[in-house]
């Protein structure tokens, strides 16, 4: 059941942390608390970091699709 809450949870929290826990080998729960310490101690500078990398997790494709080398016949 507990599980459950935190998957969905996750997902409806951009999976910003399980995303990064991923590529850096880490538990998603201690990148959580890192965020909510830091949050505390730098005045929530951490919030706008996980907000701007939540906005490129949800947009990746198109990032992804504009940094192609685009041809003259590729309209």
């Amino acid at each position: 059941m507990i599980k459950l809450i935190r998957k969905i949870l996750e997902k409806q929290f951009f999976g910003v942390c399980q995303w990064l826990g991923d590529k850096l080998g880490m538990k998603s729960s201690r990148i959580r608390l890192y965020f909510i310490y830091l949050s505390f101690v730098t005045v929530a500078s951490p919030i706008i970091a996980y907000l701007i990398m939540a906005f490129a997790l949800e947009h990746k494709d198109m990032i992804k699709e504009g940094f192609r080398k685009k041809r003259v016949w590729d309209l």
